[in-house]
């Protein structure tokens, strides 16, 4: 004995989807007695008397989702396939060049305090930064290598004494 067209019947009194509905059915006696169900009225009496429940409504699960989040937090799902706007609307050149020139004025700064380099030679590499002459950090380093801009350990001790 199916009792579909009582469970569409049920759906529309209580405003929700048939697949929410369920009938506490515990013999063949009830079985027949909601069989023979053909009244919103009776299904609103059924309901009262906890015979017919409503289940909760059913999410989508989050599992998957969560699971692509964690990925991207490792920095993964990056590649050319995933990438939908152009790399300037993705990192700002304006972000880009902040970043830059943070870490290359941090550099030279450190180098001066550690008595790498004097103010001269600070003032001079600072503009350069400025001006974009370097692509990097390492390249700051191989710049004053290949000019001799560093002091010298004697220079620094010699002129503190």
């Amino acid at each position: 004995m199916k009792l579909k067209s009582q469970k569409q019947l049920a759906s529309r009194a209580l405003g929700i989807s048939p697949k929410r509905i369920k009938f506490n059915i515990n013999t063949d006696v009830d079985k027949k007695e909601f069989s023979e169900i053909i009244s919103r009225e009776n299904i609103r009496e059924l309901v009262t008397e906890g015979r017919i429940s409503k289940l909760p409504v059913r999410g989508n699960s989050r599992t998957r989702s969560n699971k692509i989040a964690d990925q991207k937090k490792k920095g993964r799902r990056k590649g050319q396939g995933s990438r939908k706007g152009t790399a300037n609307a993705r990192l700002s050149d304006k972000t880009k060049w902040i970043e830059k020139i943070r870490a290359m004025r941090k550099l030279l700064l450190n180098l001066k305090e550690n008595e790498k380099i004097d103010g001269k030679v600070y003032r001079d590499l600072y503009r350069k930064a400025k001006g974009n002459f370097f692509r990097n950090k390492k390249h700051i380093l191989l710049y004053i290598k290949q000019q001799n801009l560093e002091l010298k350990k004697e220079e620094t001790q010699g002129g503190s004494n």
